[in-house]
């Protein structure tokens, strides 16, 4: 604690290493006084991959961070103050845009090594089902489909179910003819009545 006559006190929390037990001892501090820092001796190799992320979280909780250099004396990374985050408009509207697009919510939480059920995956099967009795032209499958994007989608075949016959004409390949099977689920639920 450092005091000085007409300033609120000032705490530094220290240990030898940035971890958890530090920050919980720093925002347990918060509750008494608004001035805290967190302290940690300077690295010798430089500082870690994840050191914006340690400025990002003591920013977040409006902690402070000093970094102590013996014989060169204390750095302040960050001072401590209220958090005010600054959103970012273009990324929110890419998510909203993706959860409204969706259909339904086909993913399971807490699964590893399992594909997303995203909406450009929902979209590439609709098309997909509309190409299963035989090539088409992209116009045609976006109509049948409602999948305005359709030719683009089959022309960039990100998961290898399209193939090009002809210009603008679209079928499947063996793989896209196993994803029919495969997702058999997930296209019934698109191809439902009302969607």
């Amino acid at each position: 604690m450092a005091l000085r006559d007409g300033d609120p006190p000032v705490i530094v929390e220290m240990k030898l290493t940035f971890s958890l037990a530090l920050v919980l001892q720093g925002v347990a501090r918060q509750a008494l006084f608004e001035t805290v820092y967190l302290a940690v001796p300077a690295p010798r190799k430089g500082w870690p991959a994840r050191y914006g992320d340690i400025v990002a979280l003591c920013r977040r909780l409006g902690l402070g961070l000093l970094v102590v250099t013996p014989g060169q004396g204390v750095e302040a990374h960050l001072d401590p103050g209220p958090y005010r985050p600054r959103q970012n408009a273009a990324r929110a509207g890419r998510l909203l845009r993706e959860f409204q697009r969706r259909v339904g919510d086909p993913n399971e939480a807490g699964t590893t090594g399992v594909k997303r059920m995203t909406a450009y995956r929902q979209d590439a099967l609709r098309c997909l089902v509309r190409l299963a009795d035989g090539p088409l032209k992209g116009a045609e499958v976006a109509r049948m489909s409602g999948v305005g994007r359709a030719t683009a989608l089959m022309r960039a075949d990100h998961y290898g179910w399209f193939q090009r016959h002809a210009k603008g004409v679209y079928g499947l390949t063996p793989r896209g003819q196993a994803a029919l099977a495969d997702h058999a689920a997930m296209i019934a639920a698109l191809t439902a009545p009302g969607r």
